[in-house]
């Protein structure tokens, strides 16, 4: 790399936010394709910019050493037609000036089902995509109406039952027993001191049942799947908890029963239970976790027998009967482009594509949609298969995983260069950019709004928002922009504002920023928004960005926040989400703790203040939208 390209290359990493955008439309033209894509580049050499973020918080920021992952490198419950994940191609971080040499990826779309001998582009020249596609939709919901009629039986099979199929499970398909060697740090052990403290009062008060009232001693059911022991499966087994673990896994083997006549919804129990199960399986490699996949998934098949294929957001696991929303006709199109991971690792694990068919049709239809600079709405209709008209566009709630999934899903699935998936995130990231990202006047902290209806600007972000930056600093790991890792690290440094500006140094539900000079605070949180409810989100951004740049600086941002929470929502039988981050005096403690601050806040605390940042390895696991990690496959 020549200086004068080095001299370009290191102003445009320091350019305001709102230069980014055209510069990285400039080079969008200058390449000749609608984005930059590097197929091969590792994350940018962030080690001497990551020294002036450190100093910002009077951090010392270190490098850390590369140390061998514990994760075993054989691939986990791999079908036979399926390959083992792919070895990493990725550049190490001193090879970065050779960036300019990696191959650009074609992003052409050219897509074959080979599944079904279906050449997507031809179809499309032939105009004839919508008959084939009626086509196998007919003969899906066929094969999901049989697959009801016994939820045992593997679907779309001569009658196999699951526990035939898995007494002769081929050993080249099922999973391989994952090794870890338990804390090894005083802050790793704190955080596991802080997860017994939770399972116990869980273990004591609310056994079996979804989550746990840690003041009132009891617990109450939401769906009545053992949420919370589920949720926790991977966790335990990660930081070494065998007992817990064992235990545990006797419970799932004995107890949990999905026969249970009440409506679940189809994003809930998927990325809960069916990947906290996967995810189990994957890890331990012991059976059971896969037994009750197969039969959770064919009880969840009934939501996708809508007339548009877009999934109900309903389902009765007892009657097997789907359906809309009661509040609503429309579902949250966050809630139905969230399964996909889940629902196409268990296709790769026993050999039966019908439930990754099912979620990739909902990804196509999806696709298909007008979307407003890449960004959509946050309903979408399962009869009509299209977006609510006005509907507000938000990266928060009811909008956010859409955009984690597309990324994830497509690391998932090996990168395939031709993929739509890569293509919508990039430019759904550059509709960020454009339509939502803005700075506060005084502090100049960047945050995501909101449009409401569509349109309108409200410069509101959710807590939710704040997985954010760590997808873009993995997806810049896999050659997204450049621009992608600025507004990255910019966002992290407002999410942690979020929580050290508050009294507590708990952020809030929701915060506000301001868009005039003339407003007081540029953050600032409504009374009804100042709740916490122990969410991973920030957390999970803070080990992203650990587990890929080595540097301290965020274990020590998130050990500011353990402590808070230690502090502030530690009771005698658990740990409690709290009213009011605004009044260390007056926290009104909520009396409950969610499934996900064992299954999710917890583990990304452990794996952010490990020795060895890859004790979850990115380039062989993908983590889920509720932290499970799953394989990742060759395509």
């Amino acid at each position: 790399m020549g200086i004068s390209t080095v001299l370009v290359f290191s102003w445009f990493l320091f350019l305001p936010g709102d230069q980014i955008v055209a510069e990285s439309r400039k080079s969008y033209a200058a390449g000749g394709g609608v984005f930059p894509f590097h197929a091969g580049r590792e994350v940018s050499n962030l080690q001497e910019n990551e020294n002036k973020n450190a100093a910002s918080h009077k951090i010392l920021a270190n490098e850390e050493s590369e140390t061998k992952s514990n994760i075993e490198p054989e691939a986990a419950g791999i079908p036979e037609h399926i390959e083992a994940p792919v070895e990493s191609n990725i550049l190490p971080l001193e090879t970065l000036d050779k960036v300019e040499d990696a191959p650009k990826t074609n992003l052409q779309l050219n897509r074959f089902d080979e599944k079904n001998n279906i050449n997507i582009q031809e179809i499309n020249l032939n105009n004839n995509v919508e008959s084939v596609a009626e086509v196998q939709s007919e003969r899906d919901h066929t094969i999901i109406e049989k697959a009801v009629q016994d939820p045992m039986i593997l679907p779309d099979t001569k009658g196999l039952t699951i526990d035939d199929f898995l007494k002769n499970i081929s050993t080249a398909i099922v999973a391989q027993k994952q090794h870890f060697h338990g804390a090894t740090n005083e802050r790793q052990i704190a955080v596991v001191a802080a997860f017994k403290h939770s399972w116990d009062g869980y273990r004591k008060n609310a056994w079996g049942l979804d989550n746990l009232k840690p003041i009132s001693q009891t617990g109450y059911d939401w769906f009545g799947l053992g949420l919370t022991l589920v949720d926790s499966l991977d966790t335990m087994y990660i930081m070494g908890l065998e007992d817990e673990f064992l235990e545990a896994t006797n419970w799932v083997n004995e107890k949990l029963n999905f026969d249970k006549n009440r409506d679940v919804n189809l994003f809930e129990v998927t990325i809960r239970v069916l990947g906290g199960l996967l995810s189990a399986y994957h890890l331990s490699g012991d059976k059971v976790f896969l037994k009750k996949s197969v039969e959770l998934g064919n009880r969840l098949l009934p939501c996708f027998l809508s007339p548009s294929g877009i999934p109900y957001s309903d389902v009765n696991l007892a009657s097997l009967s789907a359906h809309s929303p009661k509040w609503s006709p429309d579902s949250s199109t966050s809630e139905v482009t969230t399964i996909q991971l889940e629902f196409r690792d268990l296709s790769r694990s026993t050999n039966v594509p019908i439930y990754e068919r099912l979620v990739e049709t909902v990804n196509e239809k999806v696709h298909a949609l007008d979307k407003n600079n890449g960004l959509v709405p946050i309903f979408i209709n399962a009869n009509t298969g299209t977006f609510r008209n006005y509907a507000t566009i938000s990266l928060g709630a009811r909008g956010d995983s859409y955009y984690e999934y597309l990324l994830k899903q497509w690391i998932q699935t090996g990168r395939k260069e031709n993929d739509y998936l890569v293509l919508d995130y990039l430019r759904s990231i550059d509709g960020v950019m454009t339509q939502l990202m803005r700075r506060t006047p005084k502090e100049q902290h960047v945050f995501i709004g909101e449009l409401i209806n569509g349109k309108e600007f409200k410069p509101k972000m959710d807590h939710l928002t704040c997985y954010l930056p760590g997808t873009l600093i993995l997806g810049h790991k896999y050659g997204m922009p450049d621009s992608h890792l600025i507004l990255a690290r910019d966002l992290l440094e407002t999410c942690y504002q979020t929580y050290m500006k508050q009294p507590t140094q708990l952020a809030p539900e929701i915060s506000y920023f301001a868009v005039s000079e003339n407003e007081e605070h540029d953050i600032y949180v409504k009374p009804n928004d100042a709740h916490n409810l122990l969410r991973p989100e920030f957390i999970e951004s803070l080990y992203y960005f650990y587990a890929l740049t080595g540097n301290r600086t965020y274990q020590d941002m998130g050990w500011n926040i353990f402590q808070a929470f230690q502090k502030h929502t530690k009771v005698a039988n658990g740990y409690t989400s709290i009213g009011n981050v605004k009044n260390v005096l007056n926290t009104r403690l909520r009396d409950v703790m969610e499934s996900f601050w064992l299954g999710e806040t917890l583990k990304y605390f452990y794996l952010l203040f490990s020795d060895n940042r890859k004790e979850i390895d990115l380039e062989k696991w993908v983590f889920n939208s509720e932290a499970h990690p799953l394989p990742i496959r060759k395509h």
